[in-house]
């Protein structure tokens, strides 16, 4: 006959805590390469604007929620265009092959009319909104906090916008977007 497994009594004292329910974490981070919108399968970051964002750059979004009823939003990226500002925001839906995929800034309160063009609710307490500023090699981070959490599934990309009004893009227009990890 065989000798009892020691394991087995480790095993059964480890039982309740698998029966606990998930606790959310207090932050999640994305991580990864902007690749084409074209790409077989279809990537975590899409660059829209391969001379601004290019393939292979790379980014880091962590969102917090260590802090009771705030968000801390921190975004980094490496490789990108050089002494440039995007404007960054939250968006409603997942990033896609058309740039418009990502839908409308998320809002913490929903204004009624669509495009959001109200101060009231188009403003940086009711959106969360970064500025992020490379440096000479490309790369850069920001951070920026509300008082508030995005309600779940809502916010589900990140996007960054050209602005630059001058140069080959709108201001607006949206060159890079990142799918964003649910919370747990």
């Amino acid at each position: 006959m065989p000798a009892p497994l020691a394991a087995a009594p480790f095993a059964a004292a480890l039982l309740p805590f698998a029966l606990l329910a998930p606790v959310a974490l207090p932050a999640t981070v994305t991580e990864a390469d902007f690749d084409p919108a074209t790409a077989f399968v279809p990537p975590t970051a899409i660059s829209h604007a391969p001379d601004l964002v290019p393939y292979g750059s790379h980014v880091r979004v962590v969102t917090d929620r260590s802090l009771p009823g705030r968000t801390v939003l921190t975004v980094s990226v490496t490789g990108v265009a050089a002494d440039h500002v995007f404007p960054v925001h939250l968006h409603t839906a997942a990033c896609g092959a058309d740039p418009a995929a990502s839908g409308p800034h998320y809002q913490d309160a929903v204004d009624p009319v669509s495009p959001s063009t109200d101060p009231a609710y188009a403003n940086d307490r009711n959106e969360l909104r970064l500025t992020l500023r490379t440096d000479a090699r490309g790369g850069g981070t920001a951070a920026a906090a509300v008082a508030w959490r995005p309600r779940p599934g809502g916010a589900r990309s990140l996007v960054l916008h050209a602005g630059d009004p001058a140069g080959a893009h709108g201001a607006a227009d949206r060159v890079a977007c990142v799918n964003l990890r649910e919370e747990r």
